[in-house]
């Protein structure tokens, strides 16, 4: 079973007179890398929040927001009595001299610098337990996601590989054929430089068997035929992260199908190749999406 790196994952519960709100979002990326936003009440806990988050999404580029509300008697911010005094002050005496009413002078008062401040509460241990629930459970639905969109991306990579076997077994119908196409031409061209009567029968059998050797695609084909039928078990089973691992085996795939073209030397096998090509850069852009 694959999992996809993308996915959306949502959850909202409200504890005594907070309600936590997590929202995640991933996209895929070749490491872990988090964005995480924090209300200042959750600072102290940021390092558990992301090994929390690591342990369960594993890897992609991830974006978290965390929001909280607070109801009742919850103050999210302090008003620093003491400036605001020292303010209005000042103000008092200025607008004295000048003769101006500061009967309305509040509300300008809370919005100069420092007179509200953001709360220095943190959450307590309870608070950040019944927290961990709620991100938990936004990142078992992300997780869900993935699953989902893993299985579209596993119906198409194991696509991608049965037409590349299929593309394997037209070729080993073609070498016999190829055998036998090269030998002709081979003969027709020593006999129209050299004469039929001087080719040296015995020599000319080593020389096609060396030839031969040289552009044979045998242990390609059998290679290529395994390393198919590898991708295929490591599909099947239930491991973890197996992105990776499947990245490197199309790379080895790729390395089979070009050293099958380099020695192809015939149109139908040619053919085949740039099929297989074709599948492959298919697969390889799937593969970038699978965590």
């Amino acid at each position: 079973m694959l999992r996809s790196m993308t996915g959306f994952g949502r959850a909202e519960q409200t504890v005594g007179e907070k309600t936590f709100l997590v929202e995640v979002k991933s996209l895929n990326g070749k490491q872990f890398e988090l964005q995480l936003k924090l209300p200042p009440l959750f600072k102290p806990y940021e390092f558990e929040i992301r090994n929390i988050i690591q342990e369960n999404l594993i890897r992609g580029t991830i974006d978290c927001y965390v929001n909280i509300k607070q109801n009742g008697t919850a103050k999210p911010v302090v008003i620093n009595t003491d400036l605001i005094k020292s303010y209005y002050s000042q103000l008092k005496t200025l607008s004295d001299e000048l003769g101006i009413d500061t009967n309305a002078v509040l509300s300008s008062l809370l919005r100069l610098p420092e007179v509200v401040t953001p709360s220095t509460d943190v959450l307590n241990e309870n608070d950040f337990a019944a927290f961990s629930e709620v991100l938990i459970t936004a990142i078992k639905e992300l997780n869900n996601h993935r699953v989902e969109e893993g299985k579209s991306l596993e119906k198409d990579l194991l696509l991608r590989i049965a037409n590349i076997k299929k593309e394997e077994e037209n070729i080993l119908q073609f070498i016999p054929a190829r055998h036998q196409k090269i030998r002709a031409e081979i003969n027709t061209l020593l006999e129209e430089n050299v004469g039929k009567e001087n080719i040296d029968n015995n020599r000319m059998e080593q020389e096609l068997i060396y030839y031969m050797e040289k552009i044979d695609i045998h242990e390609e084909q059998i290679r290529l035929r395994q390393h198919c039928e590898y991708f295929a078990e490591i599909m099947d089973n239930n491991e973890d992260g197996k992105g990776k691992k499947l990245s490197f085996l199309l790379q080895e795939i790729g390395r089979e199908i070009n050293t099958t073209g380099s020695k192809a030397y015939d149109a139908a096998i040619q053919k085949a190749v740039v099929n297989m090509k074709d599948e492959l850069e298919k697969a390889k852009e799937q593969i970038l999406n699978v965590l």
